[in-house]
């Protein structure tokens, strides 16, 4: 039995997206990304990840101004 997770570290967000660690990390700085915090650990629901891609498809992620912040 194969179980899915429900939430992704930073790095296996990255990973799944291809987006780099550090902007990854930056999503989160800027509040445009939602995380669960687990002591130093942030913790990004998988569903919440596949709404922050659609409603960023085509955006500048490197620039702030741009990205749109999910809930």
């Amino acid at each position: 039995m194969s179980a899915v997770k429900m939430g992704l570290t930073i790095e296996e967000a990255a990973e799944c997206t291809g987006i780099g660690r550090n902007t990854m990390r930056k999503l989160v700085d800027w509040g445009k990304l939602p995380v669960l915090k687990v002591g130093r650990k942030a913790i990004i629901r998988r569903d919440t990840l596949e709404r922050f891609m659609a409603a960023n498809q085509g955006r500048n992620l490197l620039r702030e101004g741009d990205v749109r912040r999910v809930e």
